[in-house]
Order: structure tokens, then sequence, then C-alpha cells
């Protein structure tokens, strides 16, 4: 990266600041050992996102399993029933009724590296306000980002509300 393009998006000095809402995750039942905080910064060209998740799920398998579905959904809750304990936090955030993988909520996997993630995007399909109160889930398998309606990306095994940071 060139220095002008350095100087039109410090990300450093951007993620130095405060957040202006945070999500905090914790996994299901079935995941308990999930958690995790996913920020989200103002910035001039959009929202950057910055998720650091701990305790995903790790494999044996050279080849498999390391990478997870990551989307802002639309629903205000990560309650749900024993099939779907996310149930509350219902599909992928889509206030202009795009397909998938248009979605304002769709976002890049996250990559797990013995059970860590780290992940930074910056994304103008939604701004932070209205984000709020949505919820950050994430699933035990990629977004395949060609299924319809939601990319196929497997069971939710961990959710977040999305609030101000106050």
């Amino acid at each position: 990266m060139n220095n002008n393009a350095m100087s039109r998006f410090p990300i450093i000095s951007v993620l130095q600041g405060r957040p202006a809402a945070i999500a905090q995750i914790a996994g299901s039942d079935s995941y308990p050992q999930i958690t995790g905080t996913v920020r989200l910064y103002t910035h001039e060209q959009g929202v950057l996102l910055y998720a650091q998740i701990n305790g995903l799920p790790e494999t044996e398998q050279k080849c498999e399993g390391r990478f997870f579905g990551f989307h802002i959904h639309e629903g205000r809750a990560c309650t749900g029933t024993i099939k779907d304990p996310f149930a509350e936090s219902k599909s992928h955030y889509n206030p202009d009724d795009c397909r998938h993988p248009d979605h304002a909520g769709d976002l890049p996997p996250l990559l797990g590296n013995d059970g860590l993630a780290v992940m930074a995007v910056l994304t103008d399909r939604f701004s932070v306000d209205e984000a709020i109160g949505k919820t950050v889930v994430i699933h035990d398998r990629p977004d395949d980002f060609t299924s319809q309606p939601a990319g196929n990306a497997g069971t939710k095994i961990a959710c977040g509300v999305i609030r101000r940071n106050a």
C-alpha cells in the first residue's frame, strides 16, 4: 500500500480509537467455549468492523473446518429454542431485499487458527446506527456466497447483540 492510500485510510489509528458499538459474542450451549468481541468503528468510507473470537471449534483434519460463516442478522436477541438456540437472531440483515451474497449483513468468513479468529473489514453496506440492536452470528460452516437465501453456512454456533458503546 502506498503512502497516499495509507493516509486515506489509517486503519491502525481507527482501531486505536473508541468503537461506536460493540457486540459481546457467546457460544451456544453446544459451543460454550466461544467468546469474543466485535467492534464497529465509524469511518468516512463506511464501518470498520473488527472481530476477535476465541474458542472456535478445531479439527484434526488439515484441509477442513477452519472457516466460519459470519454475518449481521436482523434479529435483536440471541435467544431461541433447543433446536435453534439463536432463532431470535432471525435472518441476515437485508433492508434492500437483495439476493445473497449482497445482503447488507453478509461479511467475509472468519478464519480459525487454533480456535482464534481475528478479522477486520470495511463495509459501506450499513452504518453503525443501522447496526445497533442487530445481532452478529457465527455459523459452523463457511458461507458459500451462492446458495439462496443465506449461503448454506450451517448451524448458528455463537451470537452477540450490537450495542452502542456508552
